[in-house]
């Protein structure tokens, strides 16, 4: 049991409690923090009578108590967005509706197309093609100007449209590099005499001797889609041999398994997921990037 003591000296009251003979006296609260705290509770009381501010259940769901002037930082985010939106729907429609050359010609018109198509790039491409659009093993880099399918603004256009090797559009860009070796097309030795021929023809250490027995192998099985020099065709989507650019690797052994296993990359065909204002957006942009044709 604790009983109330005077302090002596202070003749103020302690707490009743006693520990070793000391004593804690029981000073009531300064006025300035007792008004402070009376003033926090009246804050609070309004503030959840004015704002949002308490979970509850109504017919059978939660919600909240929207307070009296019905705020909302989601709300007020939300019709921000659509004022955004809306400012730029007109602009997005004249890009939409004027003609590739043309809109590459419009200052005003381009500069919102670059900007719109860069954003639309990080959020669609750049899983793929890389924050910078430099590519990696399997993925093309949009900066240089070595392009599958044609690097003109009607080439970029369509291959966004319509992706490549997309099952979901009729119009996709479509090719095959087959597996020759999985096929039984090609045994090991021709592979890898014609991955020597490649090697030599893209200007890299190789074995003169398979080389010339994989020239015969080229000329058979590889010309009619990279042609006769190796150089490729856009029109097939047939990537040029000849140069340092590889899309999966240039080394014997990349070459080797590309030729046994093939090559069936797969871009999505954006037509369905965006609108054509994006579409052309991403166009130019692409296009700017370095290596538009």
């Amino acid at each position: 049991m604790s009983e109330k003591h005077k302090d002596d000296i202070t003749g103020v009251e302690t707490t009743g409690h006693s520990w070793d003979g000391i004593r804690e006296l029981n000073n009531p609260l300064p006025k300035w923090w007792l008004y402070t705290f009376y003033a926090c509770c009246l804050w609070a009381v309004g503030y959840w009578v004015v704002m949002p501010a308490w979970p509850i259940i109504w017919n059978g769901q939660w919600t909240y108590t929207e307070g009296v002037i019905g705020y909302s930082d989601r709300g007020s985010v939300a019709n921000e967005l659509a004022a955004v939106a809306a400012g730029r729907s007109e602009v997005m429609q004249e890009i939409a509706k004027a003609p590739l050359a043309e809109l590459a010609q419009n200052p005003k018109l381009s500069e919102v197309a670059l900007a719109a198509g860069k954003a639309a790039f990080g959020d669609n491409c750049a899983p793929c093609h890389g924050s910078g659009a430099a590519g990696g093993p399997g993925f093309p880099n949009l900066n240089d100007d070595n392009w599958l399918w044609g690097g003109t603004l009607d080439d970029i256009h369509t291959t966004l449209l319509h992706g490549i090797r997309w099952e979901g559009d009729e119009d996709t860009r479509l090719n095959t590099m087959m597996a020759f070796g999985d096929l039984g097309m090609l045994d090991k030795q021709q592979i890898n005499d014609v991955a020597e021929y490649v090697l030599e023809i893209s200007g890299q250490k190789y074995d003169a001797k398979a080389a010339a027995k994989g020239a015969d192998v080229f000329a058979q099985n590889c010309v009619a889609c990279h042609g006769e020099n190796g150089k490729g065709s856009q029109q097939l989507g047939a990537p040029n041999l000849t140069d340092a650019i590889w899309l999966y690797g240039g080394d014997k052994a990349t070459i080797e398994q590309t030729v046994s296993k093939g090559r069936s990359g797969v871009m999505p065909a954006w037509g369905g997921r965006l609108d054509e204002g994006t579409i052309k957006s991403l166009t130019l942009y692409v296009h700017s990037l370095g290596g538009g044709e």
